[in-house]
Formats: structure tokens, sequence, C-alpha cells
């Protein structure tokens, strides 16, 4: 990646018009820590007020797109915006959140390559469009130990029955894959990805951002019609619900306890369905 910096966010202008985000966590495969998510709302809502900037793309430093959220912090603390609080609330407010990106008058494209998994896939399916590497590894794993998503858009993107799939094993798909079942807008090779974004970035810059946003929002408002807003929120009701299950909450609780690794927890979960380690 070009850019390089200590912030969380990396922002430029590669092209006239085109805003960029580049998370900038690789270490951690761009975990959304709160202030990853904070900067990344403040960054997109700076762009749509600027009368320069018509289009927004938002990318990953490293390796990964995103491998999800944190679970190595306390995201109860440092929220970027208030939800209504309530009994396992995670759900709803990052659902809140991503409809904060899904109402901008401005298009946003998802430029996903390497890991877009959990947290990271729901980013990916808040943006318009979604352009991404042929083997993107693109999931939700804590399906088998945690909870169904957040952001429950599987049945809405991929259909019910790859949707059943996905969740029933934590599964990953590859990006030609998530093109095929319509979670993804086009799929290319890893070297060909960045070009192949900017150009239809720009592409979208062309159009007026006055007369863009009744585009953006015929797209959508189709889409509320059939009623995913509902849908979305209906989740994550049932969500929240799974994390009291036995399973559920035996596993999170040992998140919690001292010298717990994040990462040795999830190496373990998803051991039993790596074919490579029997």
């Amino acid at each position: 990646m070009p850019l390089t910096g200590p912030d969380v966010l990396l922002v430029d202008t590669p092209r006239p018009r085109v805003r960029r985000l580049t998370l900038n966590r690789p270490e951690k495969r761009n975990a959304l820590s709160n202030e990853l998510r904070g900067r990344i709302f403040e960054e997109l809502e700076k762009a749509d007020l600027d009368p320069e900037i018509h289009v927004t793309v938002i990318r990953g430093a490293g390796p990964s797109f995103s491998a999800g959220y944190d679970l190595s912090a306390n995201n109860e603390e440092g929220r970027p915006y208030h939800t209504a609080r309530g009994g396992n609330d995670w759900a709803r407010h990052v659902v809140e959140g991503w409809f904060r990106v899904w109402d901008l008058a401005k298009p946003v494209i998802a430029q996903v390559h390497g890991h877009c998994l959990a947290g990271g896939s729901e980013l990916a399916a808040a943006c318009d469009v979604v352009y991404v590497a042929e083997d993107a590894a693109i999931g939700y794993p804590p399906t088998r130990l945690m909870s169904p998503p957040d952001m429950q858009f599987h049945p809405w993107l991929h259909g019910m029955r790859r949707a059943m799939e996905m969740y029933l094993t934590g599964d990953s798909i590859t990006g030609l894959e998530a093109v095929s079942d319509g979670y993804a807008t086009r799929a290319f090779p890893l070297d060909a990805l960045e070009d192949a974004t900017l150009a239809f970035a720009e592409r979208v810059a062309l159009v007026p951002p006055d007369v863009q946003q009744f585009n953006k929002r015929a797209v959508h408002r189709q889409m509320e019609a059939m009623g995913i807003r509902a849908g979305l929120r209906a989740g994550t009701e049932i969500q929240a619900l799974a994390f009291t299950s036995g399973s559920s909450s035996a596993y999170l609780s040992r998140f919690r306890r001292d010298g717990a690794s994040v990462a040795g927890l999830v190496r373990e979960r998803d051991k039993p369905f790596d074919p490579s380690a029997s």
C-alpha cells in the first residue's frame, strides 16, 4: 500500500473527486475497534459534506480487508455514537452504524481482498458496491460457537440456501463465489483489483452528487420496500438471544479470563473445520 502512518485510518484522494479510506491496523488484520469505526464514520460524513468529493472507497492495509470486530478490546467503552442500551445491545449498535453508511448521500465502494470476516463482511455489505479479489475469503466463522451474525444480510444478498449453508458451518466463500451469490459486484485478480476499483470510482464520480443521491436511494428504497431494514433490525434480537445459550456463554467467558489469547481461542474454534489440521 502506498500510504503509511500511525493513524488507524489513512485518508487520501487517489483520483479526482474520489476519497479513499484505508483501514490501517494490518498487525491485527484491520480488526474494527471502536476507535477505527469512529474514524470511518467521521471521514465518511466529512466526504458526504465535501462538494469536491463524489464517491468514497474503503479498503484495508496489509493482507486483509478486515477480520472482524476487535475481540481483544472492551467494546462497551468509547462507542462512536449512542445506541439505546439494553441486554446484549452490540448487534443493534453496529447495525445502526452500518445503516449510517447506507443512508449517506454519496456512494461508498468496498475494495475487498484477503480476509473479509464477521464485522468486516458487515462493513463491506453496508457499502453500495463491493469489488473483491477473486481469492478473498468472505465469511462469518463466529456462527460456529458464538451466535448468528450481528447484521444478518446473508439471506438478502446470498439467498436463503447459501445463507443457511454459511450459518450452519461458518465456512468462508471466495470472491468469485461472492459475486455469483450477489454479495459482491465484481471480482478481479488481486493485482488488478485496485486499478479496477478506482476506474469504476472515477466513472461514478462523473455523475453530479445531487443526482447520484437519488440513484443510490432508488435502489435502497426498493430493498426497504421488501423489508430489509426491518429484517436486519429483527435479526439483532436473534443474535442477542444466542448469547444466552450455554455453549456461547461458556465460550465467551473464556475471552474475559486473564491471559486468555483471542487468537488462540479463535484457532481452537476453527480447528475442527480445517481439513489440513486433521
